[in-house]
């Protein structure tokens, strides 16, 4: 395979001195995913070796979270902080520069494999009774690589604990078209409302999208540099799709299901090695959810909750 990317070559799967335990490593046809332990994140999606994924190095934990899954919340909670039955509950603030609580309480979880497969992988990890979040809870994870090349990611959280509990789930992928200049690609996002937050990146309140938000007819990601919660999604046939594409007509697509009705936009300066690095998020809910309660969700005892979404690529010719 001709790759544009060292991991492609270097990866194996099994355990090795890798920061993101063990390796995954998922082929069909000329498509290639790499999953890690840590986080059930995704390291790498490849087409035909096209990298349409941001990765890292063997030593690296996920810059700026990348592929990482999140659990039981996504984004943020302001001061980590929010009330249950009146109680006020306290997380540990993980974003000490805005002082919140962010992504979940898995991302520097090991997660253990249930099943694996040449076209799929599922991986899960348990969220313990602890401060700021008293419930016993499952975080399941299913990437597969499906008959038309493309990949499916379902994320299962399920509740063991005697009382309800409150969830977000989401994940953070970052997209590329290999060695296509990012700056160059335009980012379409069919997605009508958007969240206005402070400093912190607490949403406040909502509005129409506009401008250097208004992804509908697509934008450049040159001049962009955004952190910006979505919804108003538009879905077709059960999904709402977004696409980084290229001059050359070449596409990468996020999709996402119904369960999932915001997603997060975030155009990176600080991706190591990259002008610009472009995340899509697809999220049942936006930041500080526990304390607003926009998309949040609430798991009855012995209930579980599954949402889904993936990635797509089309050539230039619809290959």
């Amino acid at each position: 395979m001709t790759s544009d990317s060292p991991l492609e070559t270097s990866v194996a799967s099994g355990y090795r001195a890798y920061a993101t335990g063990r390796q995954y490593e998922l082929r069909r046809g000329d498509a290639l995913a790499v999953v890690t332990e840590l986080a059930a994140g995704l390291r790498l999606f490849s087409r035909a070796g096209v990298q349409l994924t941001e990765t890292y190095g063997d030593d690296q934990i996920p810059p700026g979270g990348c592929g990482i899954t999140l659990a039981p919340w996504a984004n943020r909670v302001e001061d980590g902080q929010w009330f249950l039955d009146g109680k006020k509950q306290q997380l540990a603030i993980t974003e000490v520069a805005r002082h919140n609580a962010s992504h979940g309480l898995l991302r520097n979880a090991s997660y253990t494999l249930v099943d694996e497969s040449e076209h799929s992988v599922t991986l899960e990890a348990t969220i313990f009774p602890q401060h700021g979040y008293p419930f016993l809870a499952r975080h399941r994870v299913q990437y597969l690589l499906t008959e038309d090349l493309g990949l499916v990611v379902r994320q299962t959280l399920a509740n063991h604990a005697k009382a309800p509990a409150p969830f977000v789930l989401g994940a953070h992928p970052y997209l590329r078209l290999g060695d296509a200049a990012i700056e160059d690609l335009v980012l379409t996002v069919a997605a009508d409302t958007q969240l206005l937050a402070d400093e912190r990146l607490i949403p406040r309140s909502s509005a129409p999208v506009q401008g250097d938000t208004d992804f509908r007819a697509g934008l450049r990601i040159a001049p962009l540099s955004v952190d910006v919660a979505l919804t108003g999604l538009q879905f077709e046939d059960g999904k709402a799709r977004h696409t980084l594409a290229a001059p050359d007509g070449r596409q990468v697509s996020l999709w996402q299901d119904e369960s999932c009705q915001y997603v997060h936009v975030y155009v990176s300066t600080q991706y190591p090695g990259r002008s610009r690095a472009v995340a899509v998020e697809p999220m049942t809910g936006p930041a500080n959810a526990f304390n607003s309660g926009d998309g949040l969700r609430w798991l009855q005892p012995g209930e579980s909750f599954t949402m889904s979404w993936g990635i797509d690529y089309r050539t230039g010719d619809a290959g």
